[in-house]
């Protein structure tokens, strides 16, 4: 089975593929040690670990650069998150995702509004972005933003169909998995992964849902973002401050 198949057959609704999301090789390195089964870039974390800001400021050639190293210290399936897809066009996606699984990825995330946009992108946009991503033959987990920004209390059952209904056109344009982040309300959760096409990918949310509770509710795979390098940068810098303050560090 090549990788990308493997990749595929980790995502199993009910058995959750968990990713702790990396930035570099070192954290790669530390995470595949763990005992992961596959890798995830977290764009805010690749990004913020150069001292940038997520959004596709950080080019796409040292985007790039970092999955290479990546892929070279690993065995297992690696995916890059591609933010909105590193591209204006289709073409111009479709060419940047290429340069991805020629870097060595199985798979990508690409989000369905354009960078620092909070407006989603037509349906029909975006699979056009899709279909050409899709090409490339990688794993391509699409994410839908449709509850970005909402209020899941007024207008939940709306949302689900409007995500459900993007679920069904990015199906056919040839998405692999379907990524809802900023949901957490579990019936919600329940109803998208009964009735979507794609296998439902949740992000993790502090003082939400457990690993295993979100099995249980048809998730076909968990990621936790931005959290981990969130985590280890509030770590560090609380371990400094108190060297510097004149106390031992814990480390």
């Amino acid at each position: 089975m090549d990788k990308i198949a493997q990749f595929k057959s980790l995502h199993v609704p009910g058995a959750p593929l968990i990713l702790v999301n990396i930035w570099d090789a070192g954290s790669a390195k530390a995470v595949e040690a763990a005992g992961a089964k596959a890798l995830a870039t977290g764009s805010y974390g690749v990004a913020g670990a150069q001292g940038m800001d997520d959004g596709e400021h950080f080019p796409l050639d040292l985007a790039l650069a970092n999955l290479e190293k990546i892929v070279a210290v690993t065995d297992i399936p690696v995916s890059i998150d591609m933010e909105a897809g590193y591209g204006n066009t289709p073409d111009e996606v479709g060419a940047s995702v290429a340069r991805a699984r020629d870097q060595g990825a199985c798979g990508i995330n690409m989000e369905d509004r354009m960078p620092n946009e909070g407006k989603l992108l037509p349906i029909s946009d975006y699979c056009e972005r899709l279909e050409a991503a899709a090409k490339s033959g990688l794993f391509i987990n699409a994410r839908c933003d449709v509850f970005r920004g909402q209020s899941v209390e007024s207008d939940g059952k709306r949302l689900v169909e409007d995500v459900l209904e993007r679920a069904t056109a990015y199906a056919s344009a040839g998405a692999s998995g379907l990524f809802v982040p900023f949901l957490s309300d579990a019936g919600y959760i329940t109803e998208i992964c009964e009735k979507s096409p794609l296998p439902v990918n949740i992000l993790r949310s502090p003082n939400s849902h457990s690993h295993k509770q979100l099995a249980d509710m048809g998730v076909a795979r968990i990621s936790h973002g931005h959290q981990p390098w969130a985590a280890a940068m509030a770590w560090l810098e609380g371990q400094a401050k108190q060297v510097l303050e004149g106390g031992e560090p814990s480390y």
